[in-house]
């Protein structure tokens, strides 16, 4: 055979470089990327606030047991505070997640459901077994409305104006409500508010409200308007006073505005439902427009018809 006059000049590689070429890459394949260990962190970060929610509710019931109350009503405050974070501190990392969800029912049925009934029980109802049977009754009610609460969640199907009202008190609220006796104790000593037949009874009220059907305003459809944020710091601050001088009256009073506002978000939802138009319609203008209609039904001229000068047909003249 007759040899190429070109010879390959082209030499092998070491084999020692091949393998450490091979090994480098198998370490870059292998490492976890930074936007991965950032994407774990968000994730992490709403299910540890439920994890301290659960520990928050659990340690209530060991401090009524110990008999220190101000911490048991604190803990229980505090949970409830967590509940409120966790949800919007997910939807703001974009960390929403089915275990999420799940981990957030189980440990609302534990922080007010089993933690409050076991405080009623501990403190005001030692011994009885009617008003165990009513701490029983009370937890389960909590767990339906947890369960019914989730399964509103999937429905699709609803109108967009349900989502600005809760089925219900919310448990968080209901878990408030139920320990209201004990901050009657605390603010105004022993009394009528502190009997047997006045705890049962107000239990069995609670449960009552949280597997009911009656809407109650959710605080998502609420916004503050620019013009009202130094009134609203204001408020803030005498809130953060108030709690710090007078926690159970402010306990008290906040507890007998919500149960109070029960019947005015009735009256918005049965209104807005007999109004199909406005289902679609922002809360701010759904409000404006109820308030354009009363102003017409009690004769008053609305804001641009006075500033226009316009009067109703028929009217007196000015």
């Amino acid at each position: 055979m007759i040899e190429s006059g070109h010879k390959d000049n082209r030499r092998p590689a070491p084999r020692r470089a091949v393998a450490a070429t091979s090994t480098t890459s198998a370490r870059r394949r292998t490492r976890p990327s930074r936007a991965g260990t950032l994407n774990t962190g968000k994730l992490l970060v709403p299910s540890a606030l439920t994890v301290l929610a659960i520990c928050a509710g659990l340690s209530a019931t060991k401090f009524a047991l110990d008999g220190r109350i101000h911490l048991c009503v604190a803990m229980i405050a505090a949970a409830a505070l967590l509940d409120g974070i966790d949800g919007r501190v997910a939807r703001l990392l974009g960390a929403t997640t089915r275990i999420g969800a799940e981990l957030d029912s189980l440990a609302d049925a534990i922080n007010f459901g089993v933690a409050p009934a076991l405080t009623l029980y501990a403190l005001l109802l030692q011994g009885n077994d009617v008003g165990w049977l009513l701490s029983l009754i009370y937890c389960c009610a909590i767990v339906l409305r947890l369960a019914r609460f989730n399964t509103l969640i999937d429905d699709d199907d609803r109108p967009q104006y349900t989502k600005d009202f809760f089925v219900g008190v919310p448990a968080p609220a209901a878990a408030l409500i139920a320990i209201l006796p004990i901050a009657l104790d605390q603010q105004f000593g022993t009394g009528w508010w502190t009997s047997d037949a006045f705890v049962g009874g107000w239990m069995t009220f609670t449960a009552y409200l949280a597997v009911s059907r009656l809407p109650t305003a959710s605080l998502k459809s609420y916004a503050v308007p620019p013009n009202a944020l130094v009134l609203v710091l204001i408020g803030v601050a005498l809130f953060a006073a108030a709690l710090l001088t007078y926690p159970y009256l402010l306990m008290i009073v906040a507890i007998g505005a919500y149960v109070a506002h029960i019947p005015f978000a009735w009256r918005t939802k049965r209104w807005v439902a007999s109004r199909p138009e406005t289902w679609d319609f922002h809360p701010r203008e759904r409000r404006a427009e109820r308030r354009a209609i009363r102003q017409i039904r009690r004769g008053r001229p609305t804001k641009s018809a006075a500033r226009l000068g316009l009067r109703r047909p028929g009217g007196p003249a000015r």
